[in-house]
């Protein structure tokens, strides 16, 4: 009976402990806007933001985020960055590499003391791109 009552236990147990892997995460874009540098390595402002329509992914079992604009666009995540929360805003940092081997950052900011909104960076050396973004269920 023991033996019967032990047998239960672990077929329990080994049920409850299966594999659980993360479910890729989906935002939306609703706008989108750019800087560059100027000819004196300065930043220029940025530009207004345009209508963006465009579906992004963050799929951490991959390491990778795609970008699906008119030319899609993926990042390799090479590092993940120390997460800054504070009281205004939680930043959430990756250290990318993109589809042309280029080497990029990109963040995701909730900017909490403007009701939560959220912005997708993506920073490369001469020019940086932001999205306005919102989550997808």
């Amino acid at each position: 009976m023991n033996f019967l009552k032990i047998t239960i236990l672990f077929l329990a147990f080994s049920f409850g402990f299966q594999n659980v892997s993360a479910q890729p995460i989906r935002f939306k874009t609703s706008s989108a806007s750019f800087t560059d540098k100027d000819s004196k390595g300065k930043w220029n402002d940025w530009s207004e933001f345009v209508d963006a329509n465009v579906l992004i992914t963050l799929d951490a079992k991959k390491n990778l985020i795609t970008v699906n604009s008119n030319e899609v666009q993926s990042f390799m995540i090479k590092a993940y960055g120390e997460i800054t929360d504070n009281d205004e805003v939680n930043i959430v940092p990756f250290e990318c590499i993109d589809n042309k081997f280029s080497k990029c950052t990109i963040l995701i900011i909730t900017k909490k003391k403007e009701g939560n909104r959220m912005q997708f960076y993506i920073n490369y050396n001469e020019v940086k791109f932001v999205y306005n973004i919102y989550n997808v269920k």
